[in-house]
């Protein structure tokens, strides 16, 4: 439903690139930016990196509590497992922080919450996310409250922005890193989509090497490499071993993904691999959105985005890494394995798509 919001976000980063083309340009950033301007455009219509801005104070009241978010939730809480030192100073930040985050979105809520009772503003236009939960509101009061809201909001800024981004880096780090990947993946889109117009998401249906792309970048560099925590709800056998009832468990989803029992040469980028995606799902080898009931929601919206931005770069522009040299793809630490040094790279338009990007 809102695709168009997808759509004119990438075009908008192609946009921004082509008139910094032949600069250097961080692409952590840019990535970063193009998912959070999405998230918040699908969840509240309102977007706050970049140009069109329509407020700059809230904008930058809201950079600032989301870079907070990140930088927080990217600490290990030692004392959570380890309770004798835990940190007061660490806890009282991380309160602080929820304070601020909390008050934020409370004000999106009533923000859109008066524009409903104001105008019907809701009926002639696509909704976004907390309209849709507003409406929903009205109906079962007593299970969709505002914090309820205030949550799903929440796990799709924290789950749906950094993840993403990273995997993008990822990906054309090792495009840059495999020319001869990234000209069969520009040939496969000059070909499907040609050079008058943007590939959209409904091309990404019928480009399954930019697909294997995906899949082989998700392997080797899963956006969350432990998944996340689940508790056995009863006593259960894991690999052997007994696992009493209410025990945390880690999946350690790199390694399975990484194994040479499983994957030879697992740490060469083979897009060639997945030329029958479904097979890879065989024996549960290939899960970096986990699996079953509790994998994640996100996985179509997640692989719609990052599969619409990349291509979209690929279709567009040459690239190159600064002095020639290949992209560093030294490992960082944190939740979502980011890159320990940003990919810092500059483009120039291909020659046959200059004259279309030139008119956008």
């Amino acid at each position: 439903m809102l695709s168009s919001i997808r759509l004119e976000e990438v075009k908008a980063m192609i946009c921004g690139l082509f008139r910094k083309q032949n600069q250097l340009l961080d692409m952590k950033t840019v990535f970063f930016e193009l998912t959070l301007n999405i998230m918040m455009q699908m969840i509240a219509g309102k977007r706050y990196y970049g140009e069109n801005v329509s407020d700059a104070a809230e904008a930058k009241r809201f950079r600032g509590i989301h870079a907070e978010t990140f930088l927080l939730s990217g600490q290990t809480i030692i004392g959570d497992y380890i309770p004798w030192i835990k940190s007061k100073k660490m806890e009282k930040r991380l309160i602080e922080c929820h304070i601020k985050r909390d008050s934020f979105m409370q004000y999106l809520i009533e923000e859109q919450r008066g524009k409903i009772l104001e105008t019907d503003c809701c009926v002639e236009k696509k909704k976004n996310l907390i309209q849709v939960l507003l409406s929903l509101q009205q109906n079962e009061p007593e299970y969709y409250t505002d914090d309820i809201m205030k949550g799903l909001m929440l796990v799709l800024l924290l789950a749906g922005t950094d993840t993403s981004s990273t995997t993008m880096e990822w990906a054309l780090s090792l495009l840059l890193n495999h020319p001869e990947v990234l000209e069969k993946a520009q040939i496969e889109i000059d070909e499907h989509v040609g050079h008058d117009r943007l590939m959209d998401e409904a091309d990404l249906a019928h480009l399954p090497y930019l697909r294997s792309i995906l899949n082989e970048t998700l392997r080797m560099y899963p956006p969350a490499p432990m998944l996340v925590p689940h508790e056995s709800s009863e006593e259960c056998l894991v690999g052997g071993f007994r696992i009493p009832r209410g025990t945390m468990l880690s999946v350690n989803m790199w390694a399975i993904q990484n194994d040479p029992k499983l994957w030879p040469d697992p740490r060469k980028f083979r897009p060639e691999r997945f030329d029958n995606p479904e097979g890879a799902r065989d024996g549960f080898k290939l899960m970096p959105f986990g699996y079953g009931r509790r994998s994640c929601p996100g996985e179509g919206l997640a692989l719609r985005v990052v599969g619409l931005a990349l291509g979209s770069l690929i279709q567009c522009f040459e690239w190159q890494v600064g002095g020639g040299k290949m992209v560093d793809m030294t490992e960082g630490t944190g939740f979502t394995i980011p890159k320990a040094r940003p990919l810092e790279v500059t483009c120039r338009p291909r020659p046959s798509m200059l004259r279309h990007l030139s008119e956008i």
